[in-house]
């Protein structure tokens, strides 16, 4: 049997670059040039460490950022395949690692906190939540190029994936999960406004107390319009811009970093 062209791949440990994002740049490589076929089976975990002498959260990692941008699926008892780009669920796809890659830039992520409480009344009503419904509360900190950007703090109800770890969350990405669940973002609100840091949050982003920075807000929804995620962010504004684009037809808005 031909061995699968991912398992004699070779990673860099000299490189800058993560081990788990040289991983999902081989894995694209051969899908885009056709060596890997929509349907095919990836090589087990198990294999993938073996052959490029790799940690399983190394792994897990990267497969958690393919399927978050719809590259791959992952069948319970089966395995990883890649995906069928033509039966992807419709809604709007959000990816923090997708955006800075596009930019031909290195992600990655820092988990700050992790915990399961009980919101604030604010918050249920931003939510629409019966006050008193648990819910997953973490905060990371966004990397760019291994340089702090965003500092992010999420909340999602705790029912709609009972059985979150921190573990979970630190090799895997939540939308990816949260898609074995049937939740997929329809449509999603943000709102953005100038701030100055505190100290706290100025020192987990590298930079003085004081500094200028975009307060982000964002409300993710189901398509039968129930909110399932909510994200308050705190973005570096020396290196970040908001890019806005109006024609005719309606208006873009993208992002961009120095």
């Amino acid at each position: 049997m031909e061995q699968n062209p991912i398992l004699s791949s070779k990673l860099s440990l000299n490189s800058d670059i993560p081990l788990y994002t040289q991983l999902v740049g081989i894995i694209k490589r051969n899908i885009s040039v056709g060596t890997l076929s929509v349907g095919d089976l990836l090589p087990s975990e198990t294999e993938l460490c073996r052959a490029l002498d790799i940690s399983r959260n190394t792994v897990r990692q990267a497969i958690g950022e393919l399927e978050d941008e719809g590259l791959v699926v992952r069948k319970r008892g089966k395995g990883t395949f890649v995906a069928d780009p033509t039966t992807n669920r419709r809604g709007v796809r959000y990816s923090f690692t997708t955006e800075v890659s596009s930019m031909g830039k290195v992600p990655s992520s820092t988990l700050v906190d992790f915990d399961v409480i009980v919101p604030p009344r604010a918050i249920c009503r931003t939510m629409e939540l019966k006050e008193g419904t648990p819910v997953y509360c973490f905060t990371r900190i966004r990397n760019v190029d291994g340089t702090p950007l965003i500092l992010e703090t999420s909340y999602y109800p705790q029912f709609i994936y009972p059985n979150l770890t921190r573990e979970m969350l630190e090799t895997h990405s939540f939308y990816s999960l949260l898609y074995h669940m049937g939740i997929t973002p329809f449509s999603a609100d943000d709102t953005y406004a100038a701030v100055q840091l505190d100290g706290p949050r100025a020192s987990l982003l590298g930079v003085d107390a004081g500094s200028c920075a975009f307060y982000h807000q964002r409300l993710t929804k189901t398509e039968d319009g129930r909110i399932y995620e909510y994200t308050r962010s705190y973005i570096r504004g020396d290196r970040v811009n908001l890019n806005v684009h109006m024609q005719k037809s309606g208006i873009s808005f993208a992002r961009s970093i120095d």
